[in-house]
């Protein structure tokens, strides 16, 4: 993985990017005839993998990736490619909270069209691994053909996969998790061999303390160190630079106030084998906690990505206010050992749109722009 330095301080992004109304039909007509309309589809995707890939380029992006432009959202696509997700459907969830009903009716213009969370029903295995070769394939294809340089791509943790979609076929919630990590093991293996940076989504490890309501601290750490030795057996085999772990707490436009501080829980995050882990910095909640990293013993050759650019917010941030953000950062812990990056993705599901398309180019842009001024006030 690339390092920035005093001369250049690298700029990356979260994963998914808004996709183009054409796909976000061809998506949900998938969904109701499975296969059907395969080669409009594939086109369809391929020109607007083509779309982001130069539209990051355009924006000064270092990192880039497909947008995830092919999937529904980046967990529960999972649930066409493996067996066993045949249970119970969960109720659609809100996209507010019922502590604030004025709030819950705002954001209901946000709510996505793909909500569908079965519960686990039977053994977990690969059905359509080809779904997942064609996504790293045409990824690969459109990079190469553009030229870039260094990419990622993102995958579930096994954490992540058990968290949306719930265990009612293992005895016990532990055996669910282990088996996830042996299954997806073969797709984060897929992805690096590949050439790509390995994102693994974890956002189990911060969102997580929403599930168990007044849970203490201790025992909320007990949770998610089993999840983090989860992942780790499913990367066991990979280089750690070549792997990077993505942490938050929902890009939900909400209050937050209720968010596990990361002081409570960067230890056990970065005894993942991953070499960086991104993590929202930028938005009103969590933008003080660059001061946690100046308490935390960095491990030697841990990268960090904090946000620095909010990812549901339609302000475009200024870039001298970018660049403040990563100078903080860098003096905390070395330019070396940070990428820039943005708090979470802009489509992190298909079909909700959170920040208008044309201000994400624009966001983006800023961040380069912040970046290059950093560097300057680094050096």
């Amino acid at each position: 993985m690339h390092r920035s330095t005093t001369k250049k301080i690298l700029t990356t992004h979260t994963g998914s990017l808004p996709r183009p109304a054409k796909v976000v039909e061809l998506l949900l007509e998938q969904i109701k005839k499975p296969g059907g309309n395969q080669s409009v589809f594939n086109a369809a995707v391929d020109e607007a993998v083509a779309g982001v890939v130069a539209k990051q380029m355009a924006a000064g992006i270092d990192v880039i990736n497909d947008g995830e432009q092919g999937r529904t959202d980046y967990t529960v696509h999972v649930i066409d490619r493996l067996t066993g997700f045949e249970g119970e459907l969960a109720p659609p969830r809100g996209t507010g909270e019922p502590e604030f009903p004025e709030l819950a009716q705002l954001l209901s213009q946000f709510a996505s069209p793909f909500q569908r969370w079965p519960a686990c029903s039977g053994p977990v295995a690969w059905k359509d691994w080809p779904a997942a070769e064609a996504d790293i394939k045409r990824a690969k294809a459109a990079m190469t053909k553009a030229g870039v340089e260094e990419y990622f791509m993102t995958s579930p943790s096994p954490g992540q996969i058990a968290r949306y979609l719930k265990n009612k076929h293992y005895k016990t919630d532990e055996e669910y998790l282990f088996t996830l990590a042996d299954v997806m093991a073969r797709e984060y293996k897929a992805i690096v061999d590949a050439g790509f940076v390995l994102q693994l989504d974890c956002p189990d490890l911060a969102m997580s303390y929403s599930l168990y309501p007044g849970i203490g601290i201790q025992d909320y750490r007990k949770i998610i160190t089993l999840n983090v030795e989860a992942l780790n057996r499913a990367v066991k085999d990979l280089p750690a630079d070549r792997m990077r772990m993505h942490v938050c707490w929902g890009s939900t436009l909400g209050p937050h106030h209720g968010d596990v501080p990361i002081k409570d829980i960067a230890d056990i995050i970065l005894k993942g084998k991953p070499q960086a882990v991104s993590f929202p910095g930028a938005n009103p909640r969590h933008g003080h906690e660059w001061k946690v990293w100046g308490d935390v013993n960095l491990p030697d050759g841990k990268i960090i990505i904090p946000g620095v650019i909010d990812s549901t917010s339609n302000f475009v941030e200024h870039p001298e206010l970018v660049a403040d953000r990563i100078v903080q950062y860098a003096k905390v812990v070395g330019p070396e050992n940070m990428i820039a990056g943005v708090d979470c993705g802009f489509g992190t599901f298909a079909g909700r749109v959170q920040v208008d398309t044309k201000i994400v180019w624009m966001k983006l842009a800023s961040l380069a722009e912040g970046a290059a001024m950093a560097a300057e006030q680094l050096q």
